[in-house]
């Protein structure tokens, strides 16, 4: 064949369809080893890999101890070559001994009864604020409450505490949990919150506690979605309409806002996943509404 012969080669031979950094090839995300993220340029060392939204995502810590979550699987670069992160190679068999644990365990870390039929709901209640945060129970603590007999109900807000107390007749075997937001000196729940505690003859069979977190969003630990801790929201912004953006979430209507809250509680496992200052109240209110009569 002529070396002039513009023809004379097949320009289809090979593997034509190859991209110029070559085919990605599986590897496992190994703590420490150091990737850089396609899509943003992101470079950073693997910190750990976990489940997040029902989704496997990978953290990624860069040269000033910043670090971000993205999820495990293609769009990777090591050393100019494409990958796709695979679970460690640890995680592998630890996931079935952390299913086998799990069996023996609820979601508040209470150990598991199975089989065991809810009892018929006792006198007794826990009232929350709000759909979230009876979701949020539920979702934790739900098991626990089924065997005790304890129903959750919501109050729609604290404004009228001390008439909701009132009206439930709080006495012997019939004790009141109740649960508030943003619990902290100084604001108006804190003031709701004193005046209802004053409330004569109900010391003994009414418990109120709370979290000092804005909304009980704020509850759930800021890694299971990438942050090291939750945005501070500026004054004048909704504050649940300012998370969703600071996500890139949809946000205009109020089913976007039940959507996001959906994909938050997503993330929420185990009480392992939850602030501890949101789990000590719960835990607290559970131990004093079913706690036996004297």
């Amino acid at each position: 064949m002529s070396p002039d012969d513009r023809y004379g080669n097949d320009v289809l031979s090979g593997d034509w369809r190859a991209p110029r950094r070559g085919r990605s090839t599986d590897l496992p995300a190994e703590r420490d080893l150091v990737v850089e993220e396609v899509e943003t340029g992101w470079v950073g060392a693997v910190v750990r890999v976990e489940k997040a939204g029902g989704m496997r995502v990978v953290h990624l810590e860069d040269h000033r101890g910043r670090t971000k979550a993205f999820p495990l699987g293609p769009g990777f670069l090591v050393d100019g070559r494409p990958v796709t992160l695979t679970p460690p190679r640890a995680a592998s068999s630890a996931q079935l001994a952390d299913a086998l644990r799990a069996q023996s365990r609820t979601a508040s870390g209470s150990v598991a009864v199975h089989d065991a039929r809810a009892r018929v709901a006792s006198g007794s209640r826990i009232y929350v604020e709000g759909r979230h945060d009876a979701e949020l129970v539920e979702k934790v603590w739900g098991d626990d409450l089924r065997i005790e007999g304890v129903v959750v109900e919501m109050m729609d807000g604290v404004d009228d505490l001390a008439g909701i107390i009132a009206e439930f007749q709080p006495g012997p075997g019939r004790r009141l949990g109740v649960l508030v937001d943003h619990l902290v000196p100084g604001t108006k729940e804190a003031r709701i919150v004193d005046q209802a505690r004053s409330l004569p003859g109900l010391a003994a069979h009414v418990k109120i506690l709370g979290h000092p977190y804005v909304d009980v969003w704020q509850s759930v630990r800021p890694e299971r979605l990438g942050w090291q801790s939750w945005p501070v929201i500026a004054r004048g912004t909704s504050w649940k309409h300012g998370i969703c953006a600071e996500l890139g979430w949809p946000h205009d209507t109020q089913a976007d806002i039940a959507r996001a809250w959906k994909r938050i509680l997503g993330t929420v496992g185990t009480y392992a996943d939850l602030e501890p200052t949101l789990l000590a109240s719960v835990e607290e209110l559970i131990d004093f509404v079913t706690e036996p009569a004297a």
